[in-house]
């Protein structure tokens, strides 16, 4: 038998060519603009260059073609291979480490995996006891409860990165506090951050809906714990289902809980868009451009917190402009909770606290905005500030799960 590395799988040779291709194709452009860029300040026109240097642009040309050409036929060939290969290894489904990977990368560059229909692209599935609910085939789920918890993950990450472990050992995470407390029975999603926010919304609507015409009993709640860009994806669910009037599931839903969500944007990102603006400014630099915008259109949504179609649709995404999105504010009959982070202690100075949990500032997570048509208005018992803690710690964090223990019991 032969031994595979863990981590790795058949399909990823395609997937890995693919990927080969398209950067050996993408730093032949860079190259070529540059060298466009060059001639142009010697005062020789891009017509003038393709009379003169014809050498020059067959090269380019036949690198593309060459490329592309071997590319395929490497793809062709492993994917005829894949079923051999996959008789032969024996490695796990998944492995933690393969799996953060996988959510990195489609984090940063989703939607070309989606669009090139690269298998490394995560479709959307909802994962319940560590396994993605097929609802063909819906598995046995003998401690199933009318009431489901929803936990949908944020940018570059998985389902996984929810749990954490006690000093004990003991895996603990807020599904499982909030199942053994409340009676919930958690389901975790796993999808591609990659995407646009509107599209997973669209995505992830149509997932509750299979889960409500499939759960193993009536479902009488449906609870959403939404981390970072997950906040976006579920508001954008909640809209696309109620504007389409034909979903069971908004009926069922009663309580939101935001943790860290950037809801009007994240600094980084928009600092991702000055860089293009810079990069952009010269015949020297405008090539490079071009690597800052390979990121994902998952990211470029954070710049403001895009949750419709409309947000991004018919605009270029990495041009810089003002904030353009149609004010969307919280759903009215469900309960919004939101807990924001601060690295900074309580005594701090406002201006330390305000800078938030590293990556969402505190105005963000709570939804306050200049702009009062913007703000996203939260009852005062519903907000909360948990101090020194990081965006990444309130996937797991004991004081976020007693918050929520406190916030979800009924009558509270």
């Amino acid at each position: 038998m032969v031994k595979a590395p863990k981590h790795l799988r058949p399909s990823d040779l395609r997937a890995v060519t693919q990927l080969a291709t398209q950067a050996t194709r993408g730093v032949t452009r860079i190259a070529e603009g540059v060298h466009q860029s060059v001639w142009n300040t010697m005062g020789i026109s891009g017509r003038a260059t393709e009379l003169t240097g014809g050498l020059t642009g067959f090269v380019y040309r036949t690198v593309h073609d060459v490329t592309e050409l071997v590319g395929e036929g490497l793809q062709a060939a492993f994917a005829k291979l894949e079923p051999l290969l996959g008789s032969l290894v024996d490695a796990p489904p998944e492995t933690p480490e393969r799996e953060a990977v996988l959510a990195a990368l489609n984090g940063v560059m989703g939607d070309r995996l989606a669009a090139n229909h690269n298998p490394l692209a995560m479709p959307m599935t909802l994962r319940y006891a560590g396994k993605a609910l097929q609802w063909t085939a819906m598995p046995p789920m003998p401690g199933a409860t009318g009431k489901v918890l929803v936990l949908i993950h944020g940018l570059c990450m998985n389902d996984l990165q929810w749990h954490s472990h006690a000093e004990d050992g003991t895996p603990v995470d807020h599904g499982s506090v909030l199942a053994a407390a409340l009676g919930y029975t958690p389901v975790y999603v796993r999808y591609n951050t990659g995407l646009h926010t509107s599209e997973n919304g669209h995505l992830f609507s149509q997932q509750l809906e299979q889960l409500v015409a499939h759960w193993p009993v009536p479902v009488s709640e449906i609870t959403v714990v939404a981390h970072s860009m997950g906040g976006l994806v579920t508001r954008s669910a909640l809209h696309s289902a109620r504007a389409g009037g034909s979903r069971r599931w908004p009926g069922l839903l009663k309580n939101i809980v935001f943790l860290g969500t950037p809801h009007h944007g994240a600094p980084l990102e928009r600092a991702g868009n000055l860089v293009d603006l810079v990069l952009g400014s010269t015949p020297f630099t405008r090539p490079f451009a071009r690597l800052g915008q390979l990121r994902s259109a998952g990211i470029t949504d954070l710049r403001y917190g895009h949750v419709l179609d409309t947000d991004w649709q018919g605009h270029d995404r990495f041009r810089h402009k003002p904030d353009a999105r149609t004010p969307l504010p919280l759903p009215e009959g469900i309960a919004c909770f939101t807990v924001a982070a601060t690295v900074a202690g309580a005594r701090s100075a406002l201006a330390e606290r305000l800078v938030g949990d590293g990556l969402v500032p505190l105005d963000s997570a709570l939804g306050r905005h200049d702009d009062p048509e913007r703000t996203l208005v939260f009852a005062k018992p519903s907000q909360w500030v948990v101090y020194r803690v990081n965006h990444l710690e309130l996937l797991s964090s004991p004081l976020v799960s007693q918050k929520l223990v406190e916030w979800l019991t009924p009558g509270h």
